[in-house]
């Protein structure tokens, strides 16, 4: 697909979850630049980014730049540093924004539309990511499971419109990326965290795949009272 038919994209952000949305979506054509650290982007620059997907290995031409202010120009801002560097990396994101851009966070945890607005003044679009990706070397991508967003606004009239929100489903979709809009994204972000904390944790804290960890009663009632737990703070939240 010709690259005018595409908004341009800036990915602020090109750690594991950057690289592989924002490389989909130029490997179908679209005019994306990566912003990241130097060692990745110098690699990256030099010889493409390589992304050996569960689906197909390829070599992604990209452009990328240390520069935060190359999002300048972009149409769709997609936002995805760790949740630790959201406030610094609004407020140096905010000066380079038109008021037409759109930015989606694509961040794990459940509050980091406020936290952006409330750092820099950005209202988002926030996005469920459900994908199993790693950097394995400077410029190179594994994905090794999933690849799907769900979208929405987390109020009326907060985010985006309706179309907004519609365009980019669309352009995710048309890259090979499934991309679902929510009525209610805030209960999608809850689900999401919830499973990370049931999963996630006991399997970092056990050192266990998810696999063992489903088959062990033990391990199964564990689960139970942290998810148990977790909905208590979504409730009181």
């Amino acid at each position: 697909m010709p690259e005018k038919d595409w908004p341009r994209i800036a990915v602020v952000g090109a750690g594991a979850v950057g690289c592989y949305f924002g490389g989909m979506l130029a490997r179908a054509g679209a005019p994306v630049t990566l912003i990241g650290r130097a060692r990745h982007i110098e690699a990256i620059n030099r010889d493409g980014l390589f992304i050996e997907s569960i689906h197909f290995e390829e070599r992604v031409s990209i452009s990328a730049s240390t520069d935060i202010g190359v999002a300048r120009d972009a149409q769709l801002v997609l936002f995805a540093v760790k949740t630790v560097d959201t406030e610094n990396t609004a407020k140096l994101l905010a000066p380079h924004l038109s008021p037409d851009t759109i930015v989606v966070s694509l961040q794990n945890g459940v509050d980091n539309a406020e936290r952006i607005d409330f750092a820099a003044g950005i209202q988002v679009i926030p996005a469920v990511v459900y994908i199993a990706v790693a950097m394995t070397g400077l410029g190179q991508v594994k994905h090794s499971g999933r690849g799907d967003l769900i979208i929405g606004n987390p109020s009326p009239n907060y985010g985006g419109t309706d179309s907004e929100l519609a365009a980019v489903a669309a352009a995710f979709t048309r890259a090979g990326v499934p991309c679902r809009v929510s009525e209610n994204i805030t209960v999608e972000l809850w689900e999401k965290l919830i499973m990370n904390c049931a999963y996630n944790a006991i399997s970092a804290l056990s050192h266990t795949k998810y696999g063992h960890i489903a088959r062990d009663a033990d391990a199964i009632e564990v689960m139970k009272r942290v998810v148990i737990e977790a909905v208590a703070v979504g409730k009181a939240a």
